[in-house]
């Protein structure tokens, strides 16, 4: 098959990550970006414009945490057009994927991505994270550039499972928001995160929920 300049960088910047993606899959992330660009014109969803810089700095950027993920349900919270979630869930397809934003404008984008892309594993929900109630708590819960990492444990502990783990994702290390949550006893894993073409600090910062933090939230 012959790729186009997204679809190859897609395929590269895979590789780099070491992450086993399907030729299906390259091509619906591409067919993503795709609607991306087309929606952004005018709902103005990211500040990226180019497809090729998109592919970077949303879909690789996304595809980083991959090894960081358990199997089972995962929230995506302030989802936004769908990052990180719904590159997990085209490279995940055995996955459940809850996208959740409080943004109509945003989530009428990732609706019609999900259909465009077939995806029968993603689950759209409108609401803000405070007010969320699900039916059933999820494996894991994660997050890109939302809020305060103090606030973002507080909301979202008590939507992620005994055992299940909390994953947020950020540029540079908020030094003053990480004493704040040890402080507190959480225990907090904090990996330095490397993606390629990316001349940016990435940083993932993530803990597994515990008994003792079931019952303090």
């Amino acid at each position: 098959m012959q790729l186009t300049p997204v679809q190859r960088d897609i395929q590269q910047g895979c590789r780099a990550l070491q992450i086993d993606v399907h030729e299906m899959a390259i091509e619906k992330i591409a067919v993503f970006i795709g609607l991306l660009e087309k929606w952004n014109r005018v709902y103005n969803l990211t500040a990226v414009r180019d497809p090729r810089a998109m592919v970077i700095r949303h879909i690789l950027d996304s595809l980083v945490v991959l090894p960081f993920l358990n199997r089972g349900s995962l929230l995506d919270v302030g989802t936004g057009a769908g990052l990180p979630g719904l590159p997990l869930a085209v490279a995940r397809p055995g996955s459940r994927i809850t996208l959740l934003d409080a943004s109509a404008k945003k989530l009428r984008f990732v609706r019609q991505a999900v259909f465009e892309l077939g995806l029968d594993n993603v689950e759209v929900a409108q609401s803000r994270m405070q007010e969320y109630q699900p039916a059933r708590s999820f494996d894991m819960v994660i997050s890109r550039a939302v809020t305060n990492l103090g606030e973002l444990y507080r909301q979202t502990a008590r939507l992620v499972r005994p055992g299940g783990r909390m994953l947020f994702m950020k540029g540079g290390l908020p030094a003053e928001e990480i004493q704040e949550l040890e402080a507190g006893g959480v225990p907090l894993h904090i990996e330095r995160l490397t993606v390629p073409g990316l001349n940016a600090e990435r940083h993932l910062l993530w803990m597994e929920k515990t008994l003792e933090s079931s019952t303090e939230t």
